[in-house]
């Protein structure tokens, strides 16, 4: 299964700010983003954290459970993404019996269409 058309969230997406953790925390590794794709998968890092995304769409938002890795320790959890009237998104990210936290995101304009 693929994205729908016109899903308005796919593409690569910069983690701005969070309520748990301050911009140096998010840059911590290298810049904070997340990437959905159209084909199911998509990717999210920030601080320490690496971790692969299985999708599910909607028009302006995605649902996803993720597992990966932070500071060497295997985790998961869920979430969801969804797109606000100002072009940005609101990310939910929840780890598995642990801390849920408010992401917020704009379209990376740095990148290049293939």
């Amino acid at each position: 299964m693929t994205a729908p058309a016109g899903c308005q969230l796919i593409g690569r997406w910069r983690i701005v700010e969070a309520d748990l953790w301050d911009r140096g925390y998010l840059n911590l590794v290298g810049p904070a983003a997340i990437t959905i794709g159209a084909d199911n998968h998509g990717e999210i890092a920030f601080g320490a954290l690496e971790a692969s995304l299985d999708l599910g769409y909607g028009p302006s938002m995605v649902f996803f459970t993720w597992a990966g890795s932070d500071e060497g320790n295997e985790i998961n959890g869920d979430g969801s993404a969804e797109l606000l009237d100002d072009g940005s998104i609101e990310v939910t990210f929840t780890y598995h019996n642990g801390d849920e936290a408010i992401l917020k995101a704009k379209r990376d304009t740095s990148s290049t269409a293939c």
